[in-house]
């Protein structure tokens, strides 16, 4: 790519060019084989981010997000910091813009795990380095990358495939669907009619010319899939009640409903799983599934991030 600009946010997908995140899907796929043979400690050739530090802001839990980012940085040479947004003045009634002001002053740029999505916002308008968007109530854009070299590992391309959606219309689901858009395949998503996905991101799929539809019936959401994505039905801070449990119930992704899906689909989830709910343990571990594959190119994706984050691809 030849525009290496510093200072380069990742909020949404939506919001970068096709070949921008073409350009960093290819670059986790070499930066991931080159790595073969080497411990998973060892730094990069070349140590791409030495000398930068990433400060890592939680304000929700994390086991993958934390732990993929802080090798990453560890593995391209450069370091980072962990904050709790409970313990920061953040969690005392400081205001946004001024902890991207000064947090700005410190380090080389943010990665934020946040309650809202507006508060991601405001700090990569209020701050002066990339800001990184590790999940929101809205998206999870990282999660989506690792999603696309998963599936191109097992399948190759994803252009003009069909993929499948079963379950909640969530903040993943938000970034599937922007994502079905910049690498052109199709999207299925099979949701009860009281939990489909924003109104506002379909209506800028269908803008943009995607292929990305929704329906009520889960098994046609599946027939002709060749990749089958599910989460939790209960994500931090939803209520687990018995009508919403219920309205999900029929979207289970089990032994049946891969059936009806090619024979040869694969089965992702972005973890943590609720084994019995939203997926069933024959699935879970079965032949199909593909998740800790997914779960460890959480690291590469966001490697490949990091790096067009601070204009070094």
């Amino acid at each position: 790519m030849s525009d290496t600009s510093l200072n380069s946010h990742f909020i949404d997908l939506k919001d970068l060019p096709a070949d921008v995140l073409r350009h960093i899907l290819d670059t986790s796929k070499k930066w991931k084989e080159a790595r073969r043979g080497l411990s998973k400690g060892a730094v990069d050739q070349g140590a791409p981010l030495a000398g930068h530090a990433l400060a890592m802001i939680f304000e929700k839990s994390s086991t993958r997000t934390r732990i993929s980012f802080e090798m990453a940085m560890q593995q391209l040479g450069g370091s980072s910091l962990i904050l709790q947004g409970g313990n920061m003045q953040l969690g005392r009634g400081e205001t946004i813009g001024d902890t991207a002001k000064v947090v700005s002053r410190y380090v080389d740029a943010i990665m934020i795990r946040a309650n809202t999505h507006e508060a991601v916002v405001e700090l990569a308008e209020e701050g002066s380095v990339p800001v990184i968007n590790a999940l929101t109530d809205r998206s999870h854009p990282c999660q989506l990358m690792a999603d696309m070299l998963t599936i191109e590992e097992h399948l190759g391309p994803i252009a003009g495939r069909k993929v499948a959606w079963l379950g909640d219309g969530n903040n993943v689901a938000t970034s599937l669907i922007e994502a079905a858009v910049k690498f052109n395949f199709e999207l299925v998503l099979g949701c009860p009619e009281e939990f489909t996905p924003f109104d506002d991101v379909l209506e800028w799929a269908e803008a943009e010319g995607g292929r990305v539809s929704v329906t009520f019936d889960p098994i046609e959401a599946v027939k002709g899939a060749e990749a089958i994505f599910t989460d939790t039905w209960v994500s931090m801070g939803d209520d687990k009640t018995g009508t919403r449990m219920r309205a999900l119930e029929p979207f289970q992704v089990n032994s049946h409903l891969m059936a009806q899906a090619l024979p040869d689909a694969i089965f992702l989830h972005c973890l943590p799983a609720h084994r019995g709910e939203e997926v069933t343990n024959s699935v879970m571990d079965g032949p199909q599934s593909v998740v800790w594959d997914q779960a460890e190119n959480r690291l590469h994706a966001q490697k490949a991030v990091l790096a067009w984050c601070l204009g070094k691809i």
